[in-house]
């Protein structure tokens, strides 16, 4: 049910108004759509799911932009497809892009799929009506001016026949070069010898969250035969903490193949999940335990050698990890030819806020910074940081070395390096070679070697920290007042291996601002030093990234753990502030073996940290 439209004033709407992310004209944004590269302009696209007449879900059309560079983006004011046909007329939801023509020539017709809506409501937790929700294309063959609908629309009119589902929709294509054998072999005695690869997300009922995989013709893309199902993990299925709850069902599933540097490849499947089991812990009560029971999860699958009854999955579970911890929602990739990497983008939500003041404003929701996949890829690990058994965490892979150690592999997320872009004509400061104190909270700071003064609200900091064995809680503050009494702390706490960013305390009592949390540890392995070839157990440093622009926060940890979330600051007018930042480090409380506490500046060192303050895309 919509709330009443509200017409916002300036104040409102711009008060926690990002300035470089990207943005609806205004009212309701949600899923990202449809992002690509066209050869033949030079140009990236990406759409999103767009509400253009309220600011609340519903009447679902895709709104449109365009880069030359992934950061500053011309943004159409009107929607580049609505609601208009009998089999689109409940909405246009989301899907892919794929920058060729129905013949398999580049001749820069754009091809948008996309799931088409004729009944609502559509929803996990209630019985699925069959033909609900359809595949349809549109063409564009103006550089993404003006689409046109496929006249063989829908192409796909209902889930396969025989299976009880609780979702289907959201395409993706893919050209999946490393499918096993078998697959390749189906899809081409159905679709030839180009055949590519189509993934509809959903769920069977009673019975697992899952993908459906079709083989789709390279030279008719209109063309979907159904293969079977990617996976069969089973409902609820908690490998551990480290992978989070796989829920029900799934949506804006992407399949992709990350290959490292030595040539060794996995197979990732990023997807929002649906239906988790809320887990709230009354001694510790975070944001998520206010929020809609859903993830952004990732799972690296292998081939399926087991073939078991009553579905039998093209491929199986191997690891998993939460892709975010956040606000991050209904991320949506390509593969990017200029940089050769998978950039993905996301749905950074607004439902911490509560409607009266989400309607004040005038928006909901953004998208997020760009984001690049690699095959993070760490040798001779010995250990992480607790006593947890490396073959414990199920959010990596610990493929043994045969030297009394590991190789340990895990999805790499990173922001794009092109958001460097950024910091052109930003002011930086640098700092190094520094025991960091105690003392998150401690209002006497700006004499300390470890503050850096702010003067915006659109700063970046990089900054790596050498924890000590004896460290406890360590990272950096955020002070938001003069005063120093409101602040944002991001920490790793080593005991618990949780990073953390705990928000301030605010006013408004009904705006959530409970702390983020996400499982985190530090691996260590063995160095060869190169004068004396003698090897030393060395522990990878704490680096931490983020990026803060106006109310959102993009935080990634050692580049594969990643927290997005956003900061209302309280207050009248635009008088949202940050005034500076301090690296810090608590001890323990441990004693050594003279009977002594851990003195403070030797729990942690920072090694570096750069502070960029005035970021823009202008």
């Amino acid at each position: 049910m919509s709330t009443p439209q509200v017409k916002p004033s300036t104040t409102a709407f711009r008060r926690w108004r990002p300035q470089f992310h990207l943005l609806a004209p205004n009212n309701w944004l949600n899923d990202p759509c449809g992002p690509g590269y066209d050869p033949s302009t030079g140009k990236y696209h990406i759409a999103y799911q767009w509400n253009p007449k309220v600011n609340d879900w519903g009447d679902i059309c895709w709104g449109h932009a365009t880069s030359r560079d992934l950061v500053s983006w011309n943004i159409d004011q009107e929607p580049c497809l609505s609601p208009s046909a009998p089999y689109d007329n409940k909405g246009i939801f989301t899907g892919c892009l794929q920058p060729t023509n129905l013949k398999g020539q580049q001749d820069g017709t754009l091809t948008y799929f996309y799931t088409s809506v004729n009944s609502l409501p559509i929803h996990y937790t209630l019985p699925y009506n069959y033909g609900c929700e359809t595949l349809s294309i549109a063409l564009s063959r103006d550089a993404g001016r003006t689409w046109e609908r496929h006249s063989k629309n829908p192409i796909l009119s209902r889930p396969p026949l025989g299976l009880q589902v609780y979702g289907w929709r959201d395409p993706y294509i893919y050209p999946w070069p490393s499918a096993p054998e078998n697959v390749r072999r189906t899809a081409r005695e159905v679709a030839g010898e180009d055949a590519l690869y189509g993934f509809i997300s959903g769920g069977l009922a009673n019975h697992t969250p899952t993908i459906f995989v079709y083989a789709i013709s390279g030279r008719a893309l209109d063309r979907w035969e159904y293969i079977g199902i990617l996976l069969d993990v089973g409902l609820n299925a908690t490998p551990s903490r480290w992978s989070g709850d796989l829920g029900l069902n799934w949506e804006v599933a992407n399949l992709l193949t990350l290959t490292n540097k030595e040539g060794t490849s996995r197979d990732f499947l990023i997807m929002g999940v649906e239906g988790c089991i809320p887990n709230p812990k009354p001694n510790y009560p975070t944001a998520k335990d206010k929020r809609i029971p859903r993830s952004q999860l990732w799972t690296c699958i292998k081939p399926n050698d087991t073939q078991t009854a009553p579905a039998k999955s093209l491929m199986q579970w191997s690891s998993s990890g939460i892709f975010d911890s956040g606000l991050f929602y209904a991320a949506n990739s390509f593969f990017d030819p200029v940089s050769q990497r998978q950039v993905v983008f996301g749905w950074i939500t607004e439902e911490d806020l509560p409607d009266e003041a989400r309607n004040e404003q005038g928006w909901s929701g953004m998208i997020s910074s760009p984001r690049v996949l690699s095959l993070q890829t760490i040798h001779r690990v010995k250990h992480a940081r607790s006593t947890t058994r490396l073959g414990d965490i199920t959010s990596v892979e610990a493929v043994p070395d045969g030297k009394g150690s590991c190789t340990v592999y895990t999805l790499g997320v990173e922001v794009d390096e092109r958001a460097q872009k950024l910091r052109v004509g930003a002011r930086a400061a640098t700092l190094g070679g520094l025991d960091l104190t105690p003392g998150e909270g401690d209002a006497h700071v700006k004499g300390s070697g470890s503050f850096v003064p702010l003067s915006t609200t659109r700063w970046e900091v990089d900054a790596s920290i050498a924890v000590g064995k004896r460290c406890g809680r360590v990272g950096m503050v955020v002070f938001l007042d003069e005063n120093h009494t409101s602040r944002t702390i991001l920490f790793w706490d080593p005991l618990t291996e949780i990073f953390c960013v705990d928000r301030p305390r605010i006013d408004n009592k009904n705006i959530n601002h409970g702390p983020e949390v996400a499982p985190h540890t530090l691996f260590t392995y063995i160095r060869a030093e190169e004068e004396t070839a003698r090897e030393t157990e060395t522990e990878e440093p704490l680096h931490i990234h983020t990026i803060f622009d106006t109310s959102v926060l993009e935080v990634f940890v050692n580049g594969r753990t990643t927290i997005t979330t956003r900061i209302y600051q309280s207050g009248e007018g635009n008088n949202s502030t940050c005034v500076g930042i301090r690296f810090f480090a608590d001890t323990d409380g441990s004693v050594t073996a003279n009977g002594d506490t851990e003195g403070p500046g030797s729990s942690a060192r920072l090694l570096q940290a750069t502070v960029w303050d005035g970021l823009s895309c202008s």
